[in-house]
């Protein structure tokens, strides 16, 4: 069910299973300047999911964040044809069956209204952040998660193995494997928390309802404080 978490802000948990462990993954729409509507790394398409969103107003803008959340945006772009789809340029490539209309590294493209956008550089994955203005809410897929302490037994373990059990941290097969850049990713993580935000919403798990931009900061102390000297 589709759930108010701020001013303009709504998100709805579905369940997702990956290498056997069961996890929730997230799906949240903003409300842009405009007015208008972005979905960003929808769940399956249901007739109440549908109904629930078009309630809310216009949807111009549908987001893959990065080049694993996009597993039913096709969906959504067939049911709203004239929403812009955004995308990382390394998608289109995983993706041949989608539109995509706008990549999110593109130069001189139109800006979202009220939404401010963030690439994380460094990072395999071509994650990009968004940050909303209005309701004060950061908004990421796979740069940390938030998942508490999960019932099932391989979930547990594996979190707790992988140091991200009960704690807002990102993975630590994702730390070992998925940033090629540490520097590059530790400037973008930086130009994340320059902005204003007291609330994140995680592709995996429960959402932080205050003190997030500390949250960010502690889960991703790992990456480097400082470039190396030329």
């Amino acid at each position: 069910m589709l759930t108010p978490f701020g001013e303009g802000v709504w998100l709805e948990c579905g369940p997702v299973s990956f290498l056997g462990l069961r996890l929730t993954a997230t799906m949240t729409v903003l409300r842009a300047a405009d007015g208008t509507l972005l979905v960003h790394s929808p769940l399956p398409l249901t007739a109440e999911r549908e109904a629930a969103v078009s309630e809310l107003g216009l949807v111009a803008h549908l987001y893959a964040p990065n080049t694993f959340h996009h597993q039913w945006i096709g969906e959504w772009a067939a049911a709203f044809p004239t929403a812009r789809l955004h995308a990382p340029a390394e998608l289109a490539a995983k993706r041949s069956d989608l539109r995509i209309d706008r990549f999110h590294d593109q130069p001189n493209s139109p800006a979202i209204d009220g939404v401010h956008e963030i690439p994380v550089r460094g990072f395999r994955l071509a994650e990009t952040v968004l940050v909303h203005g209005a309701s004060g809410t950061a908004v990421l897929a796979d740069l940390v998660h938030n998942i508490g302490r999960p019932d099932h037994t391989w979930t547990r373990l594996y979190s707790k193995t992988m140091g991200f059990y009960d704690r807002v941290a990102l993975s630590r097969v994702l730390r070992w494997t998925s940033f090629h850049d540490r520097n590059a990713a530790r400037a973008s993580v930086d130009a994340v928390l320059d902005h204003s935000f007291d609330k994140l919403i995680v592709g995996h798990g429960s959402p932080i309802t205050s003190d997030a931009r500390q949250a960010l900061a502690a889960a991703t102390s790992w990456l480097p404080t400082t470039a190396p000297p030329r």
